[in-house]
């Protein structure tokens, strides 16, 4: 992934009672989930559910789940490190432990967690390769699957088998399927970075023909 230089914005808001304030925080979409100095797996309220995923650069797979019904919330992360390494100048340099990751919030009356799973495997990454993706390459880019719950732990081993078993790729999965500890949001610049840099050569190159993937191959999710 290339680096980036962004100018940081500081927005001021109008002094407001303090229950306002609450109200809007509350309402912005995502609100629940932005809790970038890390929060441990745990499920959002009422029917929503949350599955964490990483498969190279997050900007694509990012774009990919956002593009699924049943989707409410995509953030680009970091997980599989501590909390003091989890910004993107020391994540890029692959010794941290994190991987790119992002986290999903979905309603599973709409989208069931083996059909991400589906989504994840055919679309979002190719889960053959070691320490890489495509034109990037480090442990920072690995495929893993960070489950909150052991039933994901059990679909996401059972769906594994199921593709080995089915001969569907010509190399061995190395898909690391291991438990969240902890999800840590990405700076500002790379949430929803596809849907604002349509036209960068990275994205165009990489992570459009995904978009393109997941509406031939599975028309009944895109949206």
């Amino acid at each position: 992934m290339f680096g980036i230089s962004v100018t940081s914005r500081i927005v001021k808001l109008a002094a407001v009672t303090t229950l306002v304030f609450l109200v809007l925080a509350y309402a912005r979409p995502g609100s629940a989930l932005q809790d970038n100095k890390g929060s441990a797996p745990a499920e959002a309220a009422g029917n929503w559910q949350t599955a964490v995923f990483a498969g190279g650069c997050f900007w694509g797979v990012d774009a990919v789940f956002r593009h699924v019904k049943g989707v409410s919330d995509v953030e680009s992360g970091y997980a599989g490190g501590r909390p003091s390494t989890a910004k993107y100048d020391q994540v890029n340099r692959g010794d941290t432990g994190h991987a790119e990751a992002v986290r999903v919030r979905f309603d599973p009356s709409q989208v069931s967690y083996q059909q991400l799973l589906q989504v994840f495997f055919s679309v979002a990454h190719d889960p053959t390769q070691l320490n890489r993706q495509g034109p990037d390459v480090g442990s920072q880019y690995r495929s893993a699957i960070f489950y909150t719950s052991s039933d994901q732990d059990k679909m996401a081993k059972a769906y594994v088998r199921q593709l080995t078993g089915a001969h569907k790729f010509s190399k061995p999965i190395v898909t690391e399927i291991v438990p969240l500890q902890q999800f840590y949001r990405a700076e500002e610049y790379h949430q929803n970075y596809l849907a604002l840099h349509p036209d960068q050569p990275y994205i165009v190159f990489n992570d459009m023909p995904k978009l393109e993937q997941l509406r031939k191959q599975l028309p009944i999710l895109y949206r």
